[in-house]
């Protein structure tokens, strides 16, 4: 067998340590507008509905390309969840993601934000533990907490920025740009690092049937358990879950129309006296002080 020269070695030594080794963590939530809860243990039925990747994972997985493709780089996408949530993996594999994990165990059912965070956090330190950025949603249709990334960025001891619009990557160093109380906001962190990306500007890309089809087919999907996280059944699912819903509702909106008769002058001085308050937050002015 040929040996590569030494400076050809280096080169390729170089290379890998230049990849960006990113994680995607991502959730698979119900299709459906009414999500199936049970009412009795305020827990969603997720085998009741039909799943898909979280519209604002996608949007992660979609930056971490983006990131891939300017600096190069390597993307695991990772998941927690009954085995059915394996769907979503497949599907980011054919978006472009490099590898899949998928963190699946029944003791680990019910989980809130806190158990799910540290769950995931164990299993990045158990499988990537060398990378250098974790990506996740902002939020989730399901739930909309937007915990789970900042308590992971909390469990992994690292720096985390939440709601990120858009990113850029300068070497070691992540620019990030984000809306916060209605002021653009730049902020700039060192690696390894977390953001939580929101759908404002990472568009996913289309994915052909035929590719999806491949991913589909493709077996390098990692599985792996409590055990092999190590954990105990204490830090799981229900146990390990601080939260309690105390109940479950669907809210509904009502509206009531109300009727001002007189003369212009008199419709509005009524106006101005019952909503005044309203009309004011909306166009940003005390309307007494108007008056």
């Amino acid at each position: 067998m040929r040996e590569a020269p030494p400076e050809s070695g280096r080169n390729h030594d170089a290379l890998e340590a230049a990849l960006v080794k990113m994680i995607v963590c991502m959730k698979q939530v119900p299709m459906v507008s009414e999500l199936p809860w049970d009412r009795k243990t305020g827990l969603l039925k997720r085998e009741a509905a039909e799943g898909m990747m979280n519209p604002a994972c996608k949007s992660a997985l979609e930056a971490a390309l983006r990131i891939k493709e300017g600096h190069g780089g390597h993307i695991t996408a990772i998941t927690m969840g009954p085995p059915m949530a394996a769907e979503i993996l497949h599907e980011a594999l054919s978006m472009g993601a490099d590898r899949c994990l998928l963190v699946s165990d029944p003791r680990m059912a019910g989980a809130d934000t806190m158990a799910t965070s540290a769950v995931l956090a164990r299993a990045i330190e158990t499988f990537c533990s060398d990378f250098d950025l974790v990506l996740c949603g902002c939020h989730t249709s399901d739930s909309e907490t937007a915990q789970v990334g900042p308590q992971m960025g909390e469990e992994l001891g690292i720096s985390s920025i939440a709601s990120v619009d858009d990113l850029k990557l300068t070497g070691r160093r992540l620019r990030v740009e984000r809306v916060s109380d209605h002021f653009l906001e730049t902020l700039e962190m060192d690696l390894p690092g977390l953001v939580t990306v929101t759908t404002a500007h990472y568009t996913p890309r289309y994915i052909p049937m035929a590719g999806l089809q491949d991913a589909f087919r493709e077996p390098s999907i990692l599985t792996a358990g409590a055990h092999d996280l190590g954990m105990d059944e204490a830090e799981l699912g229900l146990e390990g879950s601080p939260t309690r819903i105390l109940e479950v509702f669907s809210s509904t909106a009502g509206k009531q129309n109300v009727v001002l008769a007189g003369t212009p002058r008199k419709i509005v001085e009524e106006l101005f006296e019952r909503f005044d308050d309203a009309i004011g937050s909306v166009i940003r002015k005390d309307l007494k002080a108007v008056k």
